[in-house]
């Protein structure tokens, strides 16, 4: 397909989330077609630096006392071998913490603009498809029953069978409506959500007390091995986000407009919702349950730079990695304690959401 082509359909996308009533619809969508204005590409830039800055400013911070001479003496430091407490704290705990947090935050964020794309609605997000919940009931039972089993592996093979399930509940007549994806998904994470409480009631009680604050979200526990095996299952499910995002524009105008320009909708939607389950289940795996990034980034970014996916996707992924370090350090310096992630981000989410609905109304969500 060629740029003008993909630049027609962006616009006509546009257009779509524009209000039926408006007088000048032209007008409207005229922002959203260019896309490479002053603004619109500042702000490109400083969403694309986030997670640089984010980090910078995260190593800097913590519960014990590292002036900032240290810290740049320990990364200065770092290939010469030169080892102190001062290094150990930088490098072994706080370094591989914040990677760690960018990962899953990457992660979240893109698989929930992924899937807002596939099945077009604005509310949907990794929890939707019972993806977080079934790989979640399946981490659980790893932490509960199975401790020499990866729990990688348990999360991702959960996370995929809850996917599989919703859709063949929602398939009738050989195709998949979004409703009923939606509905069918809502089922399978109330299901594995029961599986859950189970496996909580069932299991030993000093396990059962790492299983809940691991469901809270929490990079307490951030290494170097959880970064390397995080980092595999988040490249290898975001790289066929990325490089399909440019399909992505033609997805969201609805099926049949998609047939029209020759895009194979079942193939796409398969290998565009599986993409996004490794992602999650990779990043559930190491932080447990962290809830609203997915749902959150994507409107923040889209109400920034536009609904192009060719540039949503990058800057999605820049974004939640910036939220997800900011949200974990606020966590880790908050009274003295480490917080679990998850409460932060949702004590974010719920204003958020609060002001898009009050503010942004029914642009905001294509009606």
């Amino acid at each position: 397909m060629s740029d003008e082509t993909a630049s027609q359909l962006n616009t006509s996308t546009a257009c779509r989330q524009a209000p039926e009533t408006a007088p000048q619809p032209a007008v409207r969508c005229a922002p959203a077609r260019e896309g490479t204005g002053t603004r619109p590409g500042f702000l490109a830039v400083v969403i694309f630096l986030s997670p640089l800055l984010a980090a910078s400013v995260a190593l800097f911070l913590g519960a014990y006392g590292v002036t900032p001479a240290q810290v740049l003496t320990a990364l200065v430091n770092a290939l010469s071998g030169v080892d102190s407490p001062e290094a150990a704290i930088v490098l072994d705990i706080r370094l591989p913490r914040i990677i760690l947090s960018g990962l899953v935050g990457t992660a979240l964020a893109t698989s929930g603009a992924t899937l807002q794309a596939v099945l077009r609605n604005p509310l949907v997000d990794p929890f939707i498809l019972g993806i977080s919940a079934g790989a979640a009931f399946g981490c659980a039972v790893t932490v509960g029953f199975l401790p020499g089993v990866s729990l990688h592996l348990t999360s991702f093979l959960f996370g995929g069978f809850a996917v599989f399930m919703a859709c063949a509940m929602a398939r009738s007549g050989g195709e998949i409506s979004r409703l009923s994806l939606v509905l069918s998904g809502v089922i399978v994470s109330a299901l594995f959500t029961a599986l859950l409480s189970i496996v909580k009631f069932l299991v030993d009680p000093m396990k059962l007390q790492s299983i809940v604050y691991w469901l809270m979200g929490s990079f307490a526990l951030a290494d170097w091995p959880q970064v390397r095996s995080a980092g595999i299952g988040v490249a290898l499910g975001c790289l066929p986000l990325f490089l399909l995002r440019w399909r992505l524009n033609v997805i969201s105008l609805g099926d049949e407009e998609a047939r029209s320009l020759g895009v194979n909708m079942g193939r796409k939607r398969v290998i565009l919702i599986a993409s996004a389950t490794l992602a999650v289940t990779s990043a559930v795996a190491v932080s447990g349950i962290i809830g609203w990034i997915g749902l959150m980034t994507p409107h923040i970014v889209r109400m920034l730079v536009g609904p192009d996916h060719r540039r949503l996707i990058p800057l999605t992924m820049a974004g939640g990695a910036g939220f997800m370090i900011t949200a974990d350090t606020a966590a880790r310096n908050m009274g003295g304690s480490d917080v679990p992630v998850g409460i932060i981000t949702a004590l974010a989410g719920a204003p958020f959401f609060i002001y898009l609905m009050r503010r942004g109304g029914g642009e905001s969500w294509g009606r």
